[in-house]
């Protein structure tokens, strides 16, 4: 690892990625309603959740993500392909089967474990995508 392969713009732009995802991902367009569902929220709830507490937190850990990403990708090599490459393994065998734990020990429904670890998945390819290209 060489930090100074890590373009800082990327991992900003990546992170902020993962609330272009969530967005879309939530929405009612998507799996919101299943995601509300999976988790016995009312609409009511769900505009009552503090937006600052969810949004700040939000953008910490995404950029903590972001950057713990770009760091594994920090190597002359890195290009588009490996990034999402990269991005996909973290999403997909690190944090979506990290949270079908957590969630197999909570007895929550399918629903629940695959819309949030999707929504992960997603984000993590995005982000990779994003750090791998922009070099």
């Amino acid at each position: 690892m060489d930090m100074s392969y890590i373009n800082y713009a990327a991992v900003v732009v990546a992170a902020l990625s993962s609330f272009f995802v969530g967005g879309l991902w939530y929405s009612p367009l998507l799996f919101g309603k299943v995601w509300m569902k999976a988790n016995a929220f009312t609409e009511e709830q769900v505009e009552g959740f503090s937006k600052g507490r969810m949004f700040g937190w939000s953008l910490l850990f995404a950029l903590v993500m972001s950057m713990n990403l770009a760091i594994f990708l920090a190597t002359a090599e890195t290009d588009w392909l490996w990034g999402l490459t990269a991005g996909g393994l973290a999403g997909a065998g690190w944090v979506a089967m990290g949270i079908g734990v957590v969630g197999l020990f909570e007895n929550r429904s399918w629903s629940y474990i695959l819309v949030n670890a999707g929504y992960n998945v997603v984000s993590f390819l995005l982000m990779g995508l994003i750090i791998g290209a922009w070099r």
